[in-house]
């Protein structure tokens, strides 16, 4: 069962302004607003993923477009390594052209009732956080991966579970970021992964957003201010255009931030971390992008979040 939830669990989660509201919690005097807020601009392998360049070729275009930080998939880290490439070979390729791993995307089943697969899923993220600690990447993608479908997950059994796993991260120095899905029938709005990670009672607990999530499954947007920055590290950019509702917009039709209707900037006001910096991963799957040449779309990507950043302050 989840432990207490500390006093640091609620600040890390919501900030001073809700917890000092909470009965039970000592409160103390907020710290002094940062003089400025700055952002990393991170490429999530999936805006070049349809070029099917493999890992390296991956990592060696977001640094030849500029990038100095990526989120990889743990199917192409996999692809990789049963081609006989190593991980020491591939940590040293990273240094040698500047290129850190900020985060994985998994899709272990970790959340799902079923006794059998969960656990099979436990161990399929024990191996994943092994391998990443190996590369440096101290970040791995926990959505709710088998329990899309059908809804009515017990998110107070979904807390034992995602904390279960963060300890599983204690041990290798990899941190699961509770990943909200739009489309899900289960954690598709930020009330509910903030509810399961606050609930975990674990200190490390993280969230990841997403811009098209938030209009997938309809997060008001007024209320966000009551999350903490420090309780996300990665927020994926994205934008979509203005004809599609929330029900009828797909993954394929994510577009470049800054090309759309999404409210990127007041997302961004609210996000921005005080003490460190946002990490900021753009992340499309559209196949008109998969068409053009993948330098193109890489740099295309960096051009676009440094211009929506640019008067973010």
């Amino acid at each position: 069962m989840p432990q207490p939830i500390s006093r640091r669990t609620v600040l890390q989660l919501f900030g001073t302004s809700v917890a000092a509201a909470l009965p039970g919690i000592a409160q103390t005097a907020p710290a002094a607003p940062a003089a400025h807020y700055a952002f990393t601009y991170c490429l999530n392998m999936a805006t070049i993923r349809g070029h099917k360049l493999g890992l390296v070729k991956e990592l060696e275009t977001a640094a030849g477009a500029g990038f100095r930080a990526v989120e990889i998939w743990m199917d192409s880290l996999q692809a990789y390594l049963e081609k006989g490439g190593t991980l020491t070979d591939l940590k040293k390729r990273m240094d040698d052209i500047g290129i850190r791993t900020e985060g994985c995307i998994g899709f272990a089943e970790w959340i799902v009732d079923d006794d059998t697969r969960r656990n099979r899923g436990m161990e399929q993220m024990k191996r994943e956080m092994g391998l990443l600690a190996q590369i440096g990447c101290k970040r791995l993608a926990a959505p709710p991966v088998g329990a899309t479908e059908t809804g009515g997950l017990d998110l107070n059994k979904a807390a034992a579970r995602y904390r279960a796993i963060l300890e599983l991260g204690d041990a290798a120095g990899v941190v699961p970021q509770l990943e909200m899905w739009g489309f899900s029938k289960n954690l598709s709005r930020v009330s509910e992964v903030m509810y399961v990670a606050l609930e975990s009672g674990h200190a490390s607990a993280k969230v990841l957003l997403d811009t098209f999530h938030l209009y997938k499954g309809s997060t008001p947007l007024d209320t966000l201010s009551l999350i903490s920055p420090s309780a996300i590290d990665i927020l994926h950019m994205n934008d979509y255009p203005a004809q599609l509702t929330p029900a009828a917009i797909t993954d394929a039709d994510r577009i470049y931030p800054g090309d759309g209707v999404a409210p990127l900037k007041q997302i961004l006001q609210v996000l921005r971390k005080p003490a460190t910096p946002l990490i900021l991963s753009t992340e499309v799957f559209n196949k008109a992008y998969y068409k053009q040449d993948a330098l193109t779309v890489a740099r295309t990507a960096l051009t676009k979040i440094k211009a929506v950043t640019r008067d973010v302050s």
